[in-house]
C-alpha cells in the first residue's frame, strides 16, 4: 500500500481493501466522468453487452457486485420494470453517487445499495438469477473466493458475468499501452486530482490474469460453460460462466 497525507492507493496485483476504499471514496466526485472522457463513450456500450450476455429472466432479481456508482445495475433494471437488484460496494462515496443515480430514475424502489465485501459478502445463499462485476474484480485481493460468493448467492443455473480489462496484444497493444500508461494517468490527475488512482489502473490491468486463467478461476469457483470474448480489439473481455 502507497500512503501519502490522507490518501492510500492499491498494490496491483494485491490490492488491500482500506486502500482500495481511500482510493474510490476521493476519485467518486469525478469517477463518471473520466469514465466516458477515458473510454470515449465506450464503457457504456461494454455495459450494454455485459447485460445483453447475462439474459436475466423476467422479474429477476439480480446482484452488481463491485458496482461503484450502479451504472450496470441501472442499465439491467431498465430492461425489465419487473426486475429486482442490489448493488455491493466497500466505497461509500462511490455508493452515496450510485444511490443519487437510482433515485433520479425512480429506480429506487425495485433496487438497495449495500456498502460490503466481495469477500463476504452479507446476501443469503441461493438468492439470485443473475450477477454481474464490472471493472471491479481486478480490485479483489482473493478472486477466487469473491467467485465462490458470487456462487453461492446465486440460484442452480444463474448466470455471472465479469466484464474487465486486457491488455491486446501486437501493435495496438503497444498502442493502448502507451495511451494507458502515459496519457491516462496524466488526464486522470488533471480532471480528479488523483495522480496514484489512475497510475494504478494501468499497472492493475497489466498483472491481472489471463483469460484462460481467469475462466480456470470462475471454473474452480463452480461456474460450467465457462466462456469469454475480446471487446473493442481485446482492450477489454466480457467473461459468462453459469452456477453449477
Amino acid at each position: 500500500m502507497t500512503v501519502g497525507p490522507d490518501r492510500a492507493t492499491p498494490v496491483p496485483g494485491r490490492p488491500e481493501q482500506a486502500a482500495v476504499r481511500s482510493m474510490f471514496d476521493r476519485i467518486a466526485p469525478r469517477y463518471d466522468l473520466l469514465n466516458r472522457v477515458l473510454s470515449a463513450g465506450t464503457d457504456v456500450r461494454w455495459r450494454r453487452a455485459a447485460v445483453d450476455l447475462l439474459e436475466l429472466p423476467p422479474a429477476g432479481r439480480v446482484l452488481d457486485l463491485c458496482t461503484g456508482t450502479a451504472d450496470l445495475l441501472i442499465e439491467a433494471l431498465g430492461r425489465d420494470d419487473a426486475a429486482r437488484g442490489v448493488g455491493v460496494d466497500l466505497s461509500s462515496g462511490m455508493l452515496e453517487r450510485g444511490a443519487r443515480k437510482l433515485r433520479d430514475q425512480r429506480l429506487d424502489v425495485r433496487a438497495g445499495l449495500l456498502g460490503g465485501d466481495a469477500e463476504r459478502l452479507p446476501l443469503r445463499d441461493d438468492r439470485f438469477d443473475g450477477a454481474l462485476v464490472a471493472f471491479g474484480i481486478r480490485n479483489v485481493s482473493d478472486r477466487p473466493r469473491a467467485l465462490r460468493e458470487a456462487r453461492r448467492v446465486l440460484k442452480r443455473g444463474g448466470r455471472l458475468v465479469v466484464l474487465e480489462f486486457s491488455m491486446p496484444r501486437g501493435i495496438r497493444g503497444a498502442a493502448y499501452r502507451l495511451y494507458f500508461g502515459r496519457v491516462l494517468p496524466l488526464v486522470g490527475r488533471v480532471v480528479s486530482g488523483d495522480a496514484s488512482a489512475y497510475t494504478y489502473l494501468p499497472a492493475s490491468v497489466a498483472v491481472f490474469p489471463e483469460p484462460p486463467a481467469f475462466g480456470a478461476l470462475m471454473e474452480d469457483a463452480g461456474f460450467r460453460d465457462v466462456r469469454w470474448r475480446p471487446l473493442t480489439a481485446g482492450i477489454a473481455h466480457l467473461y459468462r460462466g453459469d452456477a453449477a
